[in-house]
C-alpha cells in the first residue's frame, strides 16, 4: 500500500518513516487515501485519485538533478515555467521557443552580474531545459535552434519529454501556412542556477 504524503516542512526521516510505518498498519487508510501530515500529527481523508505520491526532503541539488537527469551539478537558484503556442503553421520549434521566452522574458537576475552570489560571475551562469512536447511532435523539434531563445548561460541539458498539447485552433487560415486547424502548445521549464 502507497499512501500520498504532502510535506511542507522539512521532516526527519525518522519522522517519516514512523509516520509511514504508522499510515501502513492502519487498515482504515487505503491506497485512495491523502495523507496530510502537520508536525506531530497526521489527518487521512478518503479521495477520488489513485496517483500515488510519495514526498522526502531532499536537497535542491539532489532533486535538480533528478529532475533533469544531468550528470553535471548545478546550484538551482530560479526555476522558471512557460507556455508557448503555435496556432498557425504547425511548427512545434515555434511554439517551444515561445514557451522557452515566455518563461525567460519577464525576469531579471541582477544578481550574476553584480556579484551578488560570493564567488560566482555571469560566465558561471548554467540553464537545463525540460520541454513537454506532444509525443508524435518530439522527432521535428529543432533543440539547437530552441537553444538560441537563450542570451547568455551554458546549457547543460534540453530534456524532451511527453507533454503539450495539440488541439485545434478553429481555423484553417492558408496564408499562414496552415495545412490543418492543429495548435501546437508547448510546456517549459528552465532551471537556472551556477
Amino acid at each position: 500500500m502507497t499512501a500520498c504524503l504532502f510535506l511542507n516542512l522539512p521532516l526527519s526521516s525518522s519522522f517519516v518513516s514512523f509516520t509511514s510505518q504508522t499510515i501502513k498498519n492502519n487498515p482504515a487508510v487505503s491506497s485512495h487515501s491523502l495523507v496530510t501530515l502537520i508536525p506531530n500529527q497526521f489527518s487521512v481523508r478518503t479521495t477520488r485519485f489513485s496517483r500515488h505520491v510519495i514526498a522526502a526532503s531532499t536537497s535542491m541539488e539532489a532533486q535538480k538533478t533528478e529532475t533533469c537527469g544531468s550528470a553535471q551539478a548545478m546550484k538551482l537558484l530560479f526555476v522558471e515555467m512557460g507556455v508557448g503556442y503555435d496556432q498557425h503553421g504547425q511548427d512545434v520549434t515555434s511554439a517551444a521557443m515561445r514557451a522557452c521566452r515566455d518563461a525567460i522574458t519577464s525576469n531579471s537576475i541582477p544578481a550574476f552580474r553584480r556579484g551578488s552570489i560570493p564567488g560566482v560571475t555571469s560566465g558561471e551562469m548554467k540553464l537545463q531545459i525540460k520541454l513537454g512536447v506532444p509525443h508524435i511532435l518530439q522527432q521535428s523539434l529543432d533543440v539547437e535552434k530552441v537553444k538560441t531563445v537563450f542570451p547568455y548561460g551554458k546549457i547543460l541539458n534540453v530534456e524532451v519529454v511527453d507533454g503539450g498539447l495539440i488541439c485545434s485552433s478553429g481555423v484553417v487560415v492558408e496564408d499562414m501556412g496552415d495545412k490543418n486547424d492543429d495548435c501546437y502548445i508547448v510546456n517549459a521549464a528552465v532551471y537556472i542556477g551556477y
